[in-house]
């Protein structure tokens, strides 16, 4: 973000290209610039959200309402626990049962027994003892929960369905990951040890002939709220063209892992459906954009209107979001949030480039020129977004640039958990390796790794393009 010849925030300009071999696209332009129309320093209209709390509290800057993790029901008032004690006796207690004799009637030697499945009236004397029949085990105390050992039958079902096992080993798979015997049940429990099982979101890869993505939980969250997709097509000429979108979903907003999941989605078949037919790359990314956000958009409307009122405090769901689409000789970024899009050349000699600029408090602060970058990035309020997705996103400006690049290179598409371990384009270009662009899916995993050894405080996603696209057979080793 301190590189020369980054785009300005906001700027939908193809013709700001890095200034490091990186010429812009001539004539190119966004046919949906948004004016300037803020006072320097001035947030745009709208809050800005929270986009990671811990790092960003809205002291200064109105954020995005934080939405709290939903806690366990408690149990319900006025139920015992199993095994209390029993309640004190009624101060007029019932009249006393009269007396029991003593003993059983004595029961005549011919007296005929019960008719074979006549209901059992009692403990029967008269019975010889039937050594083949197991004696009865005494009942369980109420505080004494056995863990019963899963039918045999239940358990070689289990095995044969386990065969062929879901992605991750999470709602689907047959076989628990923990004691390799209970089933799995839809809320990603074991039901015979009550282990939780892998997301199929954990850790996610896809290679999609020359570009590759990696998606990983990270070690301090929950859930991986980020999300991926790529594709490969053909312009009308027949030239390859390769797209990869990345998004990262607003923790404070609800359900944000929903939310990057139809953003990437949406944007993704919006390009691979629009550049067949002839649309310019620029004004494809801008429809895309367009796309991701009526899709985040909708699912504040499949929200019950109850649960609307009883959470009314609830924000829309919300995500940021950055792609690339890369030809032969073009390539187009387009974002909204601080995901971000790296150019890194082949021959290292030459300088990286930041393609993208953050919708952030921070970025705002030094775009306009109130704090340097060092300083604005040091502040507490630094990541605090003021673009995304979402239904309360009072106003939507897709940021679109196109460049020319003279030299091969790869281009990362990110989210904020890789770029906080590689800020400035220097140090992502150290933590790519040399041969990213002939290895797309090894370099994608050696970058995750590089967030998770760096202490993987947030979701890490990465995809890797090569420039120029190369024909859709092409693939890393």
């Amino acid at each position: 973000m301190g590189s020369a010849g980054v785009p300005a925030p906001g700027a939908s300009a193809p013709g700001r290209a890095p200034s490091t071999g990186v010429p812009a696209h001539p004539g190119a332009t966004d046919p949906h610039a948004a004016p300037a129309g803020n006072a320097p320093g001035a947030v745009p209209p709208g809050h800005a959200a929270a986009h990671r709390p811990a790092d960003a509290p809205s002291t200064g800057v109105p954020a995005h309402p934080g939405a709290t993790e939903p806690h366990h029901a408690a149990s319900a008032p006025g139920t015992s626990a199993p095994g209390a004690p029993p309640t004190a006796p009624s101060a007029h207690p019932a009249p006393p049962a009269p007396p029991l004799p003593a003993g059983p009637p004595a029961q005549p030697a011919s007296a005929p027994t019960a008719p074979q499945g006549a209901p059992s009236t009692g403990v029967r004397f008269d019975r010889p003892a039937q050594p083949e029949v197991p004696a009865p085990q005494p009942p369980a105390q109420a505080d004494d929960y056995t863990l019963q050992a899963p039918d045999p039958r239940a358990a070689a079902d289990a095995a044969d369905a386990a065969e062929v096992p879901a992605q991750g080993g999470g709602p689907g798979s047959a076989v628990c990951v923990a004691c390799r015997a209970g089933r799995v049940d839809d809320d990603g429990y074991c039901e015979n040890c009550g282990h939780a099982q892998p997301r199929e979101r954990d850790h996610m890869e896809q290679e999609c002939g020359p570009l590759a993505a990696v998606s990983d939980r990270g070690l301090r969250h929950h859930r991986n709220e980020d999300a991926f997709a790529v594709g490969t097509t053909t312009l009308p000429d027949g030239a390859p063209v390769s797209v990869a979108v990345v998004c990262d979903g607003v923790s404070s907003a609800t359900r944000p892992d929903e939310a990057s999941l139809a953003a990437s989605r949406a944007a993704n078949a919006s390009l691979l459906d629009a550049l067949p037919r002839g649309t310019h790359p620029q004004q494809a990314m801008h429809e895309a954009i367009l796309a991701a956000s009526e899709a985040v958009n909708a699912l504040a409307d499949e929200q019950p209107a109850e649960a609307r009122e009883h959470a009314p405090q609830q924000n829309a769901p919300a995500c940021t979001i950055v792609g690339a689409v890369v030809t032969a000789g073009l390539l187009v970024v387009g974002w909204v949030g601080d995901s971000r899009a790296y150019w890194i050349p082949v021959d290292r000699s030459a300088p990286p480039a930041r393609l993208t600029e953050d919708d952030s408090w921070a970025a705002q602060m030094v775009a306009a020129g109130l704090m340097g970058e060092a300083e604005a990035y040091a502040d507490h309020r630094a990541h605090a977004i003021t673009g995304w997705l979402g239904a309360d996103a009072y106003e939507l400006e897709p940021h679109t640039a196109a460049f020319k690049p003279d030299r091969p290179g790869v281009v990362v598409v990110c989210t904020d958990g890789l770029w906080n371990y590689a800020e400035s384009a220097d140090e992502m270009a150290e933590a790519v390796p040399a041969d990213a662009a002939a290895r797309p899916l090894h370099a994608a995993r050696v970058l995750v790794g590089h967030a998770l050894d760096g202490g993987g405080h947030d979701n890490v996603t990465v995809a890797l393009v090569p420039f120029p696209a190369v024909p859709q057979g092409a693939g890393s080793a």
